[in-house]
C-alpha cells in the first residue's frame, strides 16, 4: 500500500522563508539592540551591586543575615540550624563566592518576577479574555526547552548577565503568574459578597481581600519561582552567568566527578533552603489566614 504524501512546502520555500525571518531578526537586533541594553542596564547595575555586597562583605555577616532571614520566614529551630550547617559547609569546601554569586542572580530573578507576575496574574483572575490569551503563551514558556530562547536573548544582548538574568525568568515566571491567578480565583464569593456590602470600591477589595486571601497561594508561586530559578543556574552558565552552574560545566568539560557533585550538591542545598523557608512561611500565612476569616 502507497502512503500519501504528507504536503509540505518545497525546501526552496523553506529555505527563502528561514532566511527572511533571519535577516528580519538580525535587522531587529542591529535597530533595537542598544535600546534594550540601556533598558536593562539599571537591572543589571542592581546584580552586580548585590552580587559584590554578598562577596565583599565579610562573611560571617553574610551568614548571619541570611541565616536571620531563614528563622524570620520559617520561625523553625530545624530550618534555621540546618540553613546555618548547609551554608558553613558550602564556604569550608570553598564554594562561597560562586554560592553568593547564584544567590544574588537567583533573588534578583525572583523578584523581577514577582513585579511582572502578580499584575499579570490580578488582570487573568479578572478579565477571561487574558486568560485565554495568556494561558498558551505560559504553556509554550513552561515547554520550550531553554536553549531554544537562548538564541535570541543572546542575540540581542550578547553573553553575560542580562541575557542569563531574562532567560532564567522566562523560564521561572509561568508559577507566578499561574499560581497568583488561581489564588484570586480561589477567594470565597461570600467574601465578596460581604466586601461588596460595605461598599468597597474594586481596588480596594483587590487590595484588602482578596490579595490577603491568595497570599499563601502567591507564596507557593514565589517558592516554584524559585526552584525552577536554580534549576536553570547550569544552563545559565552556558550564556556566561557566573556562580554554581560554571564549575558543573567545566567539571562535565573535564571530566572532574568531584568538583561536579559538590557544586551540584551546593545548588541542591541553596535550593532546599529557599524551599524549607518559603514553604514555612506559606504555611504560617495560611493559617493566619485561617484564624482570621475561618
Amino acid at each position: 500500500m502507497d502512503w500519501i504524501e504528507f504536503p509540505s512546502l518545497s525546501r526552496g520555500a523553506l529555505r527563502d522563508m528561514r532566511v527572511t525571518i533571519d535577516s528580519g531578526f538580525r535587522e531587529f537586533t542591529r535597530t533595537y539592540g542598544e535600546f534594550l541594553e540601556n533598558l536593562f542596564e539599571p537591572l543589571e547595575d542592581f546584580l552586580v551591586f548585590l552580587e559584590d555586597l554578598l562577596i565583599s562583605s565579610p562573611w560571617p555577616i553574610v551568614l548571619a543575615v541570611l541565616v536571620g532571614i531563614v528563622f524570620l520566614l520559617s520561625r523553625s529551630i530545624k530550618i534555621t540550624v540546618g540553613s546555618l550547617v548547609a551554608l558553613v559547609l558550602i564556604g569550608v569546601f570553598g564554594m562561597w563566592e560562586d554560592t553568593m554569586r547564584t544567590i544574588a542572580m537567583v533573588t534578583v530573578c525572583t523578584m523581577l518576577a514577582i513585579v511582572l507576575g502578580i499584575p499579570i496574574g490580578i488582570l487573568m483572575a479578572r478579565s477571561e479574555r487574558v486568560q485565554g490569551i495568556v494561558n498558551p503563551i505560559l504553556d509554550l514558556m513552561q515547554t520550550m526547552p531553554a536553549f531554544v530562547y537562548l538564541i535570541p536573548v543572546v542575540m540581542i544582548f550578547g553573553l553575560g548577565k542580562v541575557p542569563g538574568l531574562i532567560a532564567i525568568v522566562i523560564y521561572a515566571i509561568p508559577p507566578m503568574i499561574r499560581l497568583t491567578n488561581l489564588g484570586i480565583r480561589l477567594v470565597d464569593q461570600d467574601v465578596l459578597e460581604a466586601a461588596d456590602a460595605f461598599g468597597s470600591s474594586s481596588r480596594q477589595k483587590l487590595m484588602n481581600v482578596q490579595l490577603p486571601l491568595a497570599l499563601p497561594t502567591i507564596m507557593a508561586g514565589i517558592n516554584q519561582t524559585i526552584m525552577m530559578a536554580l534549576a536553570m543556574v547550569v544552563v545559565a552558565a552556558l550564556i556566561g552567568v557566573k556562580g554554581l552552574g560554571q564549575p558543573v560545566l567545566n567539571a562535565i568539560a573535564n571530566q572532574y566527578f568531584t568538583m561536579g557533585v559538590m557544586n551540584g550538591l551546593a545548588i541542591v542545598g541553596i535550593a532546599i533552603i529557599f524551599d524549607r523557608a518559603t514553604q514555612a512561611y506559606g504555611k504560617r500565612l495560611q493559617k493566619h489566614s485561617e484564624v482570621v476569616h475561618g
